[in-house]
């Protein structure tokens, strides 16, 4: 994926302001017509196809768009290179319209090409090329839908991302789970681990190429650093009995966590430098599931020190920490947004487990999703988006859904098998 990154634009120039307008309230999705991306040579018709079907997919996913079924299009091949006939496209009822071609250059690589127009104005709102290798055409993919998707709405995309996760397979006995990653859309499953033993709560390293996660194998649970691209694995550190939840600081140098001793947990942070720990905080409660804020300030967490688990913030270097959820039920796994204005966190209550967001001072509750047995939420890079899992009980097991922070729009994300535990990376560079 590192030839990826090196990605050759940009060619275009945004003319009008149309923009989506995202509100908490009724919204219905803007249509986009996306005909297939044209073919430079013969034998990129394939690949054109395939852009095209995977730029539909994400932006039809995201619940902002209505992609127009190519059948009522009175046009089915467009020329990059002139304007449209933007009379045939207002005549599908089209608000917006994505050109594209993909052609093979001679020294093997591709060459992928896409205008973005506002139909009503006919003017160009985007209009990009990249060069990179044919194998990475599921990419050039995912960074047009993110470039349409940040003109329409005024935000980052999250398309071009990727998921790390659970795979579980086998019966609920004798279940096999291993470390596995994919894209955001559930292509491209690369299995980490060989299953020979226990993986728990994978998170990304700011940088998207590493990732921290927990390992049952002989003796004490240990956290593990490991780099997605080389395979290479390290021990963040030996600690005495058992710890939980690693999660990287923002700025990628700093491990938090949390250390059983006895029956309390608390709160640790290694520096990934010089392996010193620090303490952070020291009750005779649980406190366990750290996460940062995006800016490094604070940390979130959950603490049963008030009788029942709740959500705290702290200082990060530690101090006192104020409570902030204060509904019915029990509040776990906490995680901050990536635009630091949502926690999200699991409910339980009442016979149910919820998904929910909240301000960080607490206000703003709302619950996005709730049933048996919903849990882990993760951000899209983006803060739009929340990713978790839902076990439904019985002789089944977990599958990973989404939902729009708004609380609209939740879907299930395609796995090989069962899957729990998702961490979102953030964008891909």
């Amino acid at each position: 994926m590192a030839s990826a990154g090196a990605l050759l634009g940009l060619q275009g120039t945004s003319f009008a302001q149309k923009r989506i307008t995202i509100t908490e309230g009724e919204f219905a999705p803007v249509p986009i017509a996306i005909p297939n991306f044209a073919a430079g040579t013969p034998g990129d018709a394939e690949v054109g196809v395939g852009v095209t079907q995977v730029i539909t997919n994400n932006l039809k996913r995201s619940g902002l768009f209505a992609p127009i079924d190519q059948a009522a299009y009175l046009e089915k091949q467009i020329n990059i290179d002139a304007a449209p006939n933007f009379n045939n496209w207002k005549a599908i009822n089209a608000q917006a319209l994505v050109t594209g071609r993909m052609t093979r250059q001679a020294n093997g690589r591709v060459k992928a090409e896409f205008r973005l127009w506002d139909v009503n104005t006919g003017q160009q709102l985007a209009g990009q090329q990249y060069d990179t290798s044919a194998d990475y055409w599921r990419r050039i993919a995912h960074i047009i839908s993110d470039q349409v998707y940040e003109r329409m709405t005024g935000e980052k995309g999250y398309f071009d991302s990727r998921v790390v996760f659970i795979d579980e397979t086998g019966s609920k006995e004798r279940r096999v789970k291993r470390l596995a990653i994919m894209d955001q859309d559930g292509a491209n499953v690369r299995y980490l681990t060989r299953g020979a033993d226990l993986v728990l709560t994978p998170r990304f390293s700011p940088n998207s190429q590493e990732i921290t996660y927990m390992e049952f194998g002989q003796g004490d649970p240990r956290v593990y650093l490991f780099n997605i691209e080389t395979g290479q694995r390290e021990i963040v550190g030996n600690f005495p009995g058992m710890s939980f939840s690693p999660r990287f600081s923002p700025d990628g140098q700093r491990i938090i966590m949390s250390l059983q001793q006895g029956g309390n947990s608390n709160l640790f942070v290694m520096d990934l430098r010089s392996k010193s720990t620090t303490r952070l905080t020291d009750t005779p409660a649980i406190d366990t599931s750290p996460s940062y804020a995006p800016d490094g300030s604070r940390i979130c967490f959950e603490s049963d020190r008030g009788g029942k688990p709740q959500i705290y913030v702290m200082p990060a270097t530690g101090g006192g920490a104020q409570r902030i959820s204060f509904g019915e039920g029990s509040y776990s796994t906490p995680v901050w947004s990536p635009r630091g204005d949502y926690i999200a966190f699991t409910k339980q209550g009442g016979g149910q487990f919820a998904i929910g967001i909240m301000k960080p001072d607490g206000s703003g509750e709302r619950i996005l999703t709730a049933g048996f047995h919903n849990e882990g939420p993760t951000f899209s890079p983006n803060g739009r988006v929340v990713m978790f899992f839902r076990d439904p009980g019985g002789n089944g097991g977990p599958s990973l859904y989404t939902v729009d922070v708004s609380g609209r729009n939740e879907l299930k994300v395609p796995t090989p098998g069962f899957a729990s535990d998702p961490a979102w990376s953030p964008l891909l560079s």
